[in-house]
């Protein structure tokens, strides 16, 4: 199994109706979510775009925590030829990480696991959307002076957007805890 070992460098909360998440000292998770996060909630309505069902379908949250890579965010902000560096929480993130490789490409099923006890399933990769580049574009100025497009967000971010997943055990997190990253492997049994 390969593991690599990662720290988390920002943790975020949501309120209800703001894509941005403020800066929270800790994220406690439960089975259902994140306690106090706009995504807490074993389902939701399907969106009219994105989601295989008709948008108001009732169907199963598969997003109680996002997340996002500390270097995932300097390549987006520089490909984007920002001034700075984009803000977790304003990318919409509940936690970021540093030192995990390829952190967007995580597949379905890692296991991140925290000191807490936490462990977070992987479901599935994070793709940019245009809601959050129109946002992104109201905060951020190009080195040429001008507002980044929200086309500029969603190109920079195409593959680097961060992955979201579910609560599979209890816990609470802070910045600067570390992070077990097991990655999915399909097992031997399967591969005969």
């Amino acid at each position: 199994m390969t593991v690599y070992k990662g720290q988390i460098a920002s943790i975020h909360i949501g309120q209800p109706d703001v894509l941005e998440k403020a800066s929270a000292d800790t994220l406690t998770f439960e089975l259902d979510g994140i306690v106090g996060d706009r995504h807490r909630g074993f389902d939701r309505e399907a969106w009219s775009s994105g989601d295989r069902q008709p948008g108001g379908t009732i169907r199963r949250n598969e997003r109680h925590w996002s997340a996002m890579s500390v270097e995932d965010i300097a390549q987006i902000s520089a490909d984007m030829d920002l001034t700075g560096t984009l803000d977790a929480g304003d990318l919409g993130v509940n936690f970021s990480i540093s030192g995990v490789p390829e952190f967007s490409r995580l597949t379905k099923g890692t296991i991140l696991k925290f000191a807490s006890g936490a462990e977070l399933v992987v479901v599935e990769y994070n793709p940019p959307c245009i809601d959050m580049g129109e946002s992104l574009a109201q905060k951020y100025t190009k080195k040429d002076g001008q507002p980044p497009s929200a086309k500029e967000f969603l190109l920079a971010a195409t593959v680097s957007r961060g992955v979201i997943g579910i609560v599979d055990v209890p816990g609470t997190i802070e910045v600067g805890d570390g992070v077990e990253v097991r990655l999915y492997e399909t097992p031997k049994r399967l591969l005969s």
